[in-house]
């Protein structure tokens, strides 16, 4: 029997965009989404307690980036925050407010069927044949844990979240910073040597393995960079 990249694994750690998701679903479908709607989304659920600290949180990244002399667009009361979103959508910033927003403005457009998520073909295969073997999977990604069982949830290759162990987003830390993959084995309750992280950025890869996890490059269609700068890669999930 051919080996696998997992064999060693007990639990598979996965990216979501450019690992699981065409990075064009993200920044051509998802992103265009949560930047047309956001104006009627915060007119409508501006008094939300939820949808107040996510503005509360993008307020203290606003002052931060004035602090710091950077250009932003002004920022007025409530709707007035929306050209500061739109700037942050602009430059795919890993915003933890952002991210939770985006989240909330998703979750209507997936309930009410206009957004159905992507999959690479080879995905639904891999988690059922992972799960079978006694792996567990776990999702880590910028999105926030709520933009990504609804992604899974809403898929079109139907609801993939009875695959999924749990969700690590940026309130876990940075996917480029060690501690981050510490704190989520720490979490899982296994080895960081018994997981085994999947992505398509190297320097998330790096940061994995500096926590001491297994690490595999994601080369798929229309991701930015099939560099894998020494990684060990893969095409798609069959040799995993």
């Amino acid at each position: 029997m051919t080996a696998r990249y997992s064999d060693t694994a007990e639990v598979i750690l996965l990216d979501i965009e450019g690992t699981t998701t065409p990075v064009d679903y993200v920044f051509g479908v998802l992103f265009p989404f949560a930047r047309d709607y956001v104006a009627d989304f915060l007119t409508t659920h501006q008094q939300d307690a939820q949808v107040q600290a996510d503005l509360q949180w993008l307020r203290q990244e606003y002052e931060t980036d004035l602090t710091q002399g950077l250009s932003v667009p002004d920022w007025q009361e409530v709707t007035g925050a929306v050209p500061y979103i739109h700037h942050l959508i602009a430059i795919d910033r890993k915003s933890t407010g952002l991210k939770s927003l985006q989240g909330k403005i998703w979750n209507q457009g997936y309930r009410d069927g206009t957004l159905r998520s992507q999959m690479f073909a080879d995905v639904k295969p891999a988690f059922e044949r992972w799960t079978t073997t006694g792996k567990q999977l776990f999702i880590f990604s910028s999105g926030s844990v709520q933009a990504q069982q609804l992604l899974f949830r809403y898929s079109e290759m139907g609801d993939l979240t009875g695959f999924i162990s749990g969700y690590f987003d940026t309130q876990t830390g940075s996917k480029r910073e060690a501690e981050s993959y510490c704190k989520i084995a720490n979490a899982i309750g296994v080895a960081p040597e018994k997981i085994l992280f999947i992505s398509d950025v190297t320097a998330e890869l790096k940061a994995a393995q500096v926590a001491g996890m297994q690490t595999l490059f994601s080369i798929r269609l229309g991701n930015h960079s099939s560099d894998s700068e020494g990684f060990a890669a893969i095409q798609n999930f069959d040799d995993v």
